[in-house]
């Protein structure tokens, strides 16, 4: 029964990727733009190309990545590539390899999702419960009303109001970028580190603050429904302190709903940050996302939506692993 089980949800992960290749190879080619002729008439501007050597530029290139080719033999040429995680070359920046620029671009944007993502769940989760929790003082049950009105902000919009109060009136945070303009990177430089984190409190601030609201009204609600349960009415009239109610009866019971909603809820904190990304110039997926969709750079635009799609649905695959042994209740069917 377990083995079915992990073979129907690994068919399944492969019908996703299977079905976001699919569609990312067809929309972007719904546009009649040449991104090859696009690309090198951009540079027969700027660099005095001559109409014929223009011509054979292109002529060769376009054999080179197949795009002279039918449009279904592309696509099976295209499959075939990614069975063998061969996501070919950038057309704008060749010759560096798709894979290449994902992972120039990946450490960048894994630190800010782990780093934003821990924190909202985490802020969020605790100031939702004790929200909840009748016995917590009031002044701190209203603690979680400002993140509650934050919900309906975009994190885009909130990364506005930031760079705008805090970046430009208080100049407290620099605006935008990685590092500071003139420093040489190196990450065996503690000063460097200190300038990297200085640039990513505001788009992490945009993200956090734009999400812990959801948790907190989800965990709030969780915690209301859970106080009837028979189990915390037992504790209670056990007389068992009520730290150790709030913490072993009540807090661990609602986290589990709590562990599935995080792997819902990636898909919308990956596209969120690739937005925030954009806004912040960061080096991230995002900001490589936005170069490849302005020049038409087919290749990186399947690579990098592909390589969003497969790690999303791989941890959600996961998490209905992980969640039987979160809570032991659970029996896989």
């Amino acid at each position: 029964m377990i083995l079915w089980l992990i073979v129907r949800r690994v068919l399944f992960l492969f019908m996703v990727i299977w079905a976001a290749a699919t569609i990312v190879f067809f929309v972007p080619r719904l546009s009649d733009t040449n991104p090859i002729r696009e690309r090198f008439a951009e540079l027969a501007r700027t660099g005095g190309f001559s109409p014929a050597d223009l011509e054979k530029i292109i002529e060769s290139y376009t054999k080179q990545f197949g795009l002279d080719q039918p449009l279904i033999q592309q696509y099976w040429d295209y499959m075939g590539q990614i069975i063998r995680f061969d996501f070919g070359y950038s057309l704008n920046r060749y010759p560096s390899t798709v894979m290449d620029l994902i992972m120039q671009a990946l450490p960048w944007t894994l630190a800010l999702l782990i780093v934003t993502t821990i924190l909202s769940f985490i802020i969020g989760n605790l100031l939702g419960a004790i929200s909840a929790w009748p016995k917590a003082p009031r002044w701190l049950r209203t603690f979680a009303t400002p993140f509650i009105l934050l919900t309906g902000v975009p994190p885009v919009i909130m990364g506005v109001l930031l760079i705008y109060f805090i970046g430009f009136q208080l100049a407290l945070l620099p605006l935008g970028g990685a590092y500071s303009i003139g420093i040489v990177p190196d990450w065996s430089d503690f000063g460097f580190w200190m300038d990297t984190v200085k640039h990513q409190i505001l788009p992490a601030l945009a993200l956090v603050l734009g999400s812990v609201g959801g948790w907190v009204l989800s965990m709030r609600g969780m915690g209301i429904t859970i106080q009837g349960e028979d189990y915390v009415n037992f504790a209670e009239h056990k007389g068992l302190n009520p730290g150790r109610i709030f913490r072993d009866y009540y807090l661990r019971n609602t986290l589990l709903p709590q562990a599935t909603g995080l792997a819902l809820a990636l898909g919308t904190v990956v596209t969120s940050a690739i937005i925030v990304e954009g806004l912040f110039g960061l080096p991230g997926i995002g900001t490589a996302l936005n170069n490849a969709i302005r020049s038409n750079d087919f290749p990186v635009i399947y690579g990098i939506v592909l390589f969003i799609t497969a790690a999303v649905a791989t941890i959600m695959v996961l998490m209905e692993f992980i969640y039987p042994l979160l809570d032991p209740r659970i029996k896989q069917q």
